[in-house]
This record gives structure tokens, sequence and C-alpha cells, in this order.
């Protein structure tokens, strides 16, 4: 079963890749070209997935936006594992003092979500895909720090480490040869997880306004524009909606396949 959930969640990963890989050299039409006589248009030839309100074709729009959610997700994931990791091994290998810190400024940044972030960040810079990939990232960051923190101190007691110690290595020695190698698959298995919950949190930003600008094709940004034409073609927030859904899906069932191959504690349990 669980090897099952690992390959469901590979293949939906793989396919908003492939999808946002295609857009970079093809789309079936023009994704930002409005036109005034293929408004609304119900799925069929040559619109697959048919036309919204401004006579886009909704096909092309999806591509292009699984292209931004990627963008967003990796630049977003990858601040917050930038910041948040050294973080959590520096709070594991010194603990007192150093470690407390680390973690009451860890929860005071958990209490904020994304989207308070983002609607401050947009308040003082303007709605951009920066804001809402830093506000992303930084609200990301605890969860990093925590898992990290969380993988150190397990490694730190361990005998390999101990006769390291009793060697003479030092601290920054030990962190990088025995630490971040041994904790790298949790950061990865949180990276999964955080990818899903960036590409929800992105197109809840888009949806808001607040994110990547509007003439930009984005999941989140099409569901708005479906909600101005929801009682007269209730489908055009159908497909966006399919993207998310199974983008999310994929990346969380992607999660947790890896944290049960990887966890040598759940490996043990079965």
């Amino acid at each position: 079963m669980k090897r099952l959930q690992l390959h469901i969640g590979l293949v939906l990963v793989l396919l908003v890749i492939l999808a946002g890989l295609l857009s970079l050299f093809w789309t079936p039409f023009d994704p930002i070209q409005v036109t005034s006589y293929n408004k609304l248009l119900a799925p069929g030839w040559p619109n697959l997935l048919g036309t919204d309100g401004m006579g886009i074709d909704i096909a092309s729009r999806l591509l292009v936006g699984a292209r931004y959610c990627l963008i967003v997700g990796v630049i977003s994931v990858g601040l917050a594992a930038l910041v948040g990791v050294p973080l959590g091994m520096l709070a594991g290998l010194r603990s007192g003092w150093v470690d407390e810190l680390v973690m009451r400024i860890s929860d005071v940044v958990y209490a904020f979500p994304a989207l308070l972030l983002a609607m401050l960040f947009a308040a003082a810079f303007g709605a951009s895909t920066m804001t809402a990939m830093t506000a992303i990232g930084i609200a990301t960051v605890p969860a990093f720090a925590r898992v990290a923190r969380a993988g150190t101190v397990q490694v730190a007691a361990s005998d390999f480490v101990l006769a390291a110690r009793a060697a003479g290595t030092s601290k920054w020695g030990i962190a990088v040869r025995h630490v971040f190698p041994n904790i790298a698959p949790l950061v990865g298995v949180q990276a999964s997880v955080g990818f899903a919950m960036a590409i929800l949190a992105e197109a809840a930003l888009s949806y808001l306004g607040l994110g990547t600008p509007r003439v930009t094709p984005t999941w989140g940004g099409m569901l708005r524009d479906a909600q101005d034409v929801w009682f007269i073609q209730p489908i055009q927030a159908l497909w966006p909606g399919m993207a998310i859904a199974l983008a999310v899906m994929g990346f969380n069932l992607l999660g947790d396949g890896l944290r049960d191959i990887l966890d040598p504690r759940l490996r043990e349990l079965k």
C-alpha cells in the first residue's frame, strides 16, 4: 500500500513537471491572447478544455500555470530549507540558550501563516510573484528548522558522532560530515510536503490578488476568473481546481511514501 502511494504520488508529480516543462516550448494556443469571438467555448476541438471569459484557451493556461506553480514551489521551499535547516542543525548541536532562542523565534514565525505574511508584504512592497515566494518561504522556515533540529539531536547522540567528538572533530566538521548526510532524507520528505503547501498557498494568494499579477496564467488566478462566470459555465472552475488538487495530492503522497521508506523507525514497525 505504501509503495502504491509513492508510485501514485510520483506519477502525479511527474505530470506537473512535464506540463511545466512542455509550456516552455509549446502550448496549443497563446496563453495570454484575448479574443472576442471564442469566449466561453465548451470543451471540444481544437480547444480541448474550452476557453475562458476572455476567449483564451484553458489548456494552454493550465500548462503555463504548472510552470509558475513549480517556480514558486522550488524557490519558496529552497529559501525555507536554506534558512531553516542550518538553524535547526545549530539548535540541535549547540543546545542550551541557542536552542531555546532558535526554537522560540521559530514559534513566533510559525504563528504567521503565508497568507498573512503575503498581505503584509503586499502592503509594503506590492503584490507580485516575488512577494508570494518570499512569504511562503518565510512561513515554511519553522517546519524545516524543527525537522532538522529533531534529526540533529538524534544523530548527535549516536556512537559515531561521539567518536568523532572524541577524535577532536569540530562541531562544523560533525555537522557537515555526519549530521547533514543523515538528516538529508528527512529534509527531502519535508521539502515534498512543503512543496504541496507552497502550491496551495500560491493558488490562494493568486486567487486573492496578492501573488502573481492577473495577466500571468496561474491556477489560482484561473479560479478567480472562473468565479465571474460561475452561473454561466461552472466547468471553468473544474480544470484549475483539479490541477491544484492533483498537484497537492501528488506531492503529499510522494512525501508520505518517502517518509515510510527512508524512516528506519517506521520500517522496524512493519
